[in-house]
């Protein structure tokens, strides 16, 4: 399911890349606006600046978007990290995971999956965190970092060849790493060093591709910070705090890319719990 809904976000990135035209009118361009708001202004000929204006007044107010997750989840993580680098606000509703709700029918009855984090733009809901944070990222493309590119063919090609890396070679074997060595620990759990084992030579593989790439790039998909490397962020944070984080370490360009992306203020604030629950306590 999760690399469905990429591949659709994929396209839905390109089409808004290619069928967008900058209005060159008061400072506002097609990436400013709502869509919906800029397909209703291109029917109002005789209003259009006026429309326009009352747009990009639109775009730049509280979304009202919420957000069911957990402030533990890296999935959860992902998607906060997103909205902070975009300055965008949102309604944390919280999922509480060691509690098991997530798998009561009241929240089965928004994900049937039962799994965090869940979006909610007014009557959109999306689920899966790679799928929401693309789509956060295009919408309010004019907002904060800029974490994909929408004007060049090459450079969104490059960009999501990075981030469909992550998710079917980083991704895999990192998760085992992450659930053998830092999350059985918390919850009472020995680590199966069997498994480790048999899991460290695949992410190191993985990890020399990376190593050849970020010695000619200062990211992964260019010289600049992008969802791909957005993207690797919550396993790579629960790794450094443990024996793992040799694997990173030992590759000068994987180790220095590491600390530049964990140093991210939005990646931050995204670990911070209190940041969750200090701006609005709301349980499920």
């Amino acid at each position: 399911m999760g690399s469905f809904i990429v591949l659709v976000s994929f396209t839905l990135m390109i089409l808004m890349a290619i069928s967008y035209e900058p209005y060159s009118g008061m400072g506002v361009t097609a990436s400013d606006v709502p869509t919906s708001c800029y397909h209703y202004c291109n029917q109002k000929l005789e209003s259009r600046h006026q429309c326009y204006k009352h747009c990009d007044e639109s775009a730049h107010k509280d979304p009202g978007y919420k957000l069911y997750g957990y402030p533990y989840s890296a999935n959860t993580r992902r998607v906060l990290t997103v909205l902070y680098e975009k300055d965008l606000s949102f309604d944390p509703i919280t999922v509480d995971l060691r509690a098991g709700e997530q798998k009561k029918p009241s929240f089965l009855s928004i994900n049937p999956f039962g799994l965090v984090p869940v979006f909610e733009d007014k009557d959109l809901k999306l689920v899966e965190s790679r799928a929401i944070s693309q789509y956060i990222a295009t919408v309010r493309r004019s907002r904060g970092t800029q974490l994909v590119n929408h004007k060049s063919y090459k450079k969104i090609g490059t960009e999501t060849m990075w981030m469909y890396i992550e998710s079917f070679e980083f991704d895999p074997p990192a998760t085992i790493l992450t659930q053998q060595l830092a999350i059985n620990p918390l919850v009472g759990l020995k680590p199966d060093y069997k498994v480790v084992n048999e899991t460290e030579p695949k992410l190191e593989k993985v990890l020399d591709i990376y190593e050849e790439r970020l010695k000619n790039s200062s990211f992964l998909a260019s010289n600049n910070f992008t969802m791909a490397d957005l993207f690797h962020l919550p396993n790579i944070q629960y790794l450094m705090g443990t024996p793992a984080k040799r694997l990173f370490e030992s590759r000068p360009s994987v180790n220095r890319w590491v600390a530049a992306i964990t140093a991210r203020p939005a990646w931050k604030k995204a670990c911070d719990v209190k940041a969750w629950y200090g701006k609005k306590k709301n349980g499920y």
